[in-house]
């Protein structure tokens, strides 16, 4: 069986043959092992030297190897009539590391990094299937205080316009025949991003937060001349179409806990804002928008409240409901930026350069999209067979260890207890009431297993009768 990060990379263009059998060893290297350090997963000085020139090349940009995922991510998302871009913005932080050059500022003018802005593609059902784009840059200390500035500024003046980007690439890689619908969370609250021309099949689902000047277009159907109000009174003054039930997980300050929802959805057309430049003169927009609203919370919580605008054609509490759950995926893409600096451990590099933490950037966010994808592949299509990510040798070596008996059975697990059982090596109990394991239980298994699955191969090698010439 072809191993998962050649058939990920099949689309890899480095200009060299050999550049592309490195990275495929280094991503193979690095996801057996994410949560060690460079050198640790490499193995040996060698392989971890060969992993810093790889990454110091200056014949291949850190955009070749994103492209490269994003070709296969798009062969995945082929597969689905409907596809989620989930967009979002984080901080890589190297305050830490002053002597580290091209990087820029942060929140303030004592913190240095990179700002990256990633689309990852989900699958309507909650699986992430890849990235879709990314763009890194650093700001410049000239512009440290500008964003106060911001109504007085065009908006590809700003950093906001990496969604509009993010959006015209995002049309240009997925055939126009699948539905694509982008999400954002209140960052992309943009008039400009929702004015913007999309295909057909290209709908935006965004949580919004400006209290934006309205129509109500079914006024405006009746009188023709409607009263212009605000956004978040005039959506709770239609009446609610029904209620939800949602799960809110358990976080360190709070347990978990059941929050009843009450939806109401209407269409409004959202006016152009009064400090929006005259010089890219843009109509108002009609869009649909759903408040999903806790009116009873418990005593000390925080009240859940989503407004959500979106181009979606909304008629029904049902399709109301199926686009609220998928907003709840917008979390993935938290959790994949997550698993980039804590799973592997991308702000501790001790890289000299902005340039080469793209690189290592590049490279591990093939890494970080399938820890992912092996958590939340488990939970939703668990029945099938753990041979489609792990070879012979590690699946039977994983058997014996958490059974501890030999030899291990001659059918291979399912998906699910596959993970688990990974899982459990980095810490998952499995108690009733535990649900699935997460991904940073899954990573820390990971490592475990393959120092248990190496020497399992290597004493059965060892152990095994050689044949006379």
């Amino acid at each position: 069986m072809e191993k998962w990060a050649a058939q990920e990379l099949q689309y890899a263009d480095l200009g060299d043959t050999r550049r592309k059998k490195r990275l495929i060893s280094i991503v193979e290297n690095l996801a057996s092992q994410p949560s060690t350090s460079v050198p640790q997963a490499s193995g040996n000085l060698a392989a971890a030297s060969a992993t810093y020139d790889f990454w110091n090349s200056p014949y291949f940009h850190p955009s070749d190897i994103i492209a490269a995922q994003a070709k296969s991510t798009v062969e995945r998302i082929k597969e689905h009539p409907i596809v989620l871009a989930v967009q979002d913005t984080t901080s890589l932080d190297f305050t830490t590391q002053k002597a580290k050059k091209g990087m820029g500022y942060l929140d303030c003018k004592t913190s240095f990094g990179l700002k990256v802005h990633t689309t990852l593609g989900v699958s309507a059902q909650g699986v992430p299937l890849g990235l879709i784009n990314q763009y890194v840059w650093a700001r410049e200390e000239k512009n440290l205080g500008i964003a106060k500035q911001r109504k007085k500024r065009e908006t590809q003046e700003k950093e906001s316009q990496r969604w509009l980007d993010s959006l015209s690439e995002t049309q240009q890689q997925i055939p126009e025949e699948i539905q694509v619908v982008t999400i954002g969370d209140c960052e992309a609250d943009i008039f400009d991003l929702f004015a913007q021309s999309r295909n057909p099949n290209s709908h935006l689902l965004i949580r919004g937060t400006h209290n934006r000047k309205v129509n109500y277009l079914e006024d405006k159907q009746r009188s023709g001349h409607p009263e212009t109000k605000y956004l978040h009174q005039s959506i709770r003054e239609i009446k609610a179409c029904g209620s939800l039930d949602v799960q809110v997980k358990r976080n360190p300050n709070h347990e978990a806990r059941l929050a009843k929802l009450t939806v109401r959805f209407a269409s409004f057309e959202i006016q152009v804002p009064k400090h929006h430049s005259k010089a890219t003169p843009r109509q108002p927009v009609k869009l649909q928008v759903i408040l999903a609203e806790e009116e009873n919370p418990h005593s000390g919580v925080n009240p859940i409240s989503w407004l959500l605008l979106t181009s979606l054609d909304i008629r029904s509490f049902e399709s109301a409901i199926t686009c609220v759950r998928w907003y709840s995926y917008r979390w993935l893409i938290e959790r994949y930026h997550f698993v980039l600096k804590s799973g592997c451990g991308l702000e501790k590099l001790q890289l000299e350069t902005g340039r080469r933490i793209e690189m290592a950037l590049a490279t591990y966010s093939i890494v970080a999209w399938r820890l992912l994808w092996l958590t939340y592949q488990a939970r939703l299509h668990g029945e099938e067979s753990c041979e489609s990510f792990l070879e012979e040798h590690e699946w039977q070596s994983l058997c014996a260890t958490i059974h501890k008996k030999s030899p291990p059975p001659e059918k291979p697990p399912s998906f699910r207890e596959a993970v688990r059982m990974i899982a459990s090596l980095g810490g998952f109990l499995g108690r009733k009431g535990d649900g699935e394991p997460g991904v940073k239980t899954i990573w820390l298994g990971l490592r475990r297993l393959h120092d248990i699955s190496q020497t399992w191969k290597l004493s059965h090698q060892i152990s095994s009768p050689i044949e006379p010439p």
